[in-house]
């Protein structure tokens, strides 16, 4: 079964009753955090964690990191760094007082609230990272905030698959506002992408169209597709903190509707090679079981149930400053950082049909063009 964009955002990780909540007024000038903010960050050392912690420290902020330890606990040495783990070790957290958290590992939502719970006295704000997975039906283009969030039977599951994780996401949204009320930020991104990004969801393309050669393209050159650079995002985040902005917000772009044509092209130029895209339509790579989204990422056709998937709006994001750099720089900049991986990594993407595998569905989709023409 060919698994669906909402499948593989689950498995690369990175809706019970949540309602949309309206955007609230921002805190008071005299409340905001200034060059003094004392920011804790619930994970920070996993690729939107980093970004985070470095567009905070670029505003001079005092930040706390806690975690396990265990994911690349080389970095950031200079920082102070609480251990704990929020399947029921909070106690590092106890007795501390911080101007607001950012909760970038929370999945299920007895985490979330049990982490706001404790925290509710002790900070101004809580800015919870989510998924646009939360939303029930992707059928439509233009999804906003107010659109149904899924929902789950057992609200009380904390196994995190394909089935469950919007929901459970949803659910860890509705857990973080209860617990502090009109003081949560709750971030919805789509594909997060950029340099430190091994999963290969976007890497795929910069590095294979730096391959050169003929390219496996999915679909038509027009059809949508929507990620934000990981740098974007954290900057964005971090002025949510900055500016006391509250309520819920759709962050994925580019900030124009963006062709995955379009994508290709600029990771061409990014790369400077001479590769050419051969473009073969949804219905043959489904007869091949090339699956969208996975063997090709990014991309899904945009029909059926996955029609609006990625034509997500993040029109309310962009009216509170959210910004994107051009999308020839993000594949640019994901193209040096694959480079700079170790040979063996490098031997093997995470992402993406196989070298061996696009060869054979490009020669069986030349052969049916060949036959036709005959």
């Amino acid at each position: 079964m060919t698994p669906t964009r909402r499948e593989f955002l689950a498995h690369s990780s990175l809706a019970g009753a949540f309602l949309a909540l309206d955007p609230r007024l921002p805190l008071p000038r005299r409340e905001r955090p200034s060059a003094g903010t004392r920011l804790l960050i619930l994970g920070g050392t996993a690729f939107l964690g980093p970004e985070i912690v470095e567009a905070a420290k670029a505003r001079g902020w005092t930040i706390t990191l806690f975690n396990r330890n265990k994911t690349n606990p080389h970095l950031f040495p200079e920082l102070e760094k609480l251990k704990g783990d929020r399947n029921g070790d909070l106690k590092a957290l106890e007795g501390r007082e911080w101007d607001a958290v950012i909760d970038t590992s929370g999945y299920v939502p007895r985490h979330v609230r049990d982490s706001a719970t404790l925290l509710k006295d002790a900070v101004k704000h809580y800015v919870f990272i989510s998924t646009i997975s939360v939303y029930a039906d992707t059928s439509k283009p233009g999804t906003d905030e107010t659109a149904p969030v899924a929902t789950i039977p057992d609200e009380t599951t904390e196994k995190v698959n394909n089935e469950t994780y919007g929901a459970l996401k949803a659910l860890c949204e509705k857990a973080a506002e209860s617990s502090m009320p009109g003081r949560t930020t709750v971030i919805r991104p789509g594909l997060i992408v950029g340099p430190g990004d091994a999963s290969g969801r976007f890497t795929y393309w910069p590095v294979r169209v730096a391959r050169g050669g003929e390219v496996l393209a999915p679909g038509t050159p027009q059809d949508p597709v929507q990620f934000i650079d990981v740098r974007d995002l954290a900057a964005w985040t971090v002025r949510t903190v900055a500016e006391g902005t509250t309520g819920v917000f759709n962050a994925t772009g580019p900030m124009e509707p963006l062709p995955i044509g379009s994508l290709l092209e600029a990771c061409k130029k990014a790369s400077g090679s001479e590769a050419t895209f051969t473009w073969v339509n949804a219905e043959f790579l489904a007869e091949q079981k090339v699956s969208p989204w996975s063997d090709m990422p990014v991309w899904v056709p945009p029909v059926g149930a996955e029609a609006g998937s990625s034509r997500v709006s993040s029109a309310k994001a962009l009216a509170k400053g959210l910004a994107y750099r051009p999308v020839e720089e993000t594949a640019k900049d994901t193209l040096a950082w694959w480079k700079s991986q170790p040979e063996e990594r490098q031997a093997k993407l995470r992402g993406g049909i196989s070298p061996e595998r696009e060869a054979e569905v490009l020669r069986a989709w030349h052969e049916k063009i060949g036959a036709k023409k005959g």
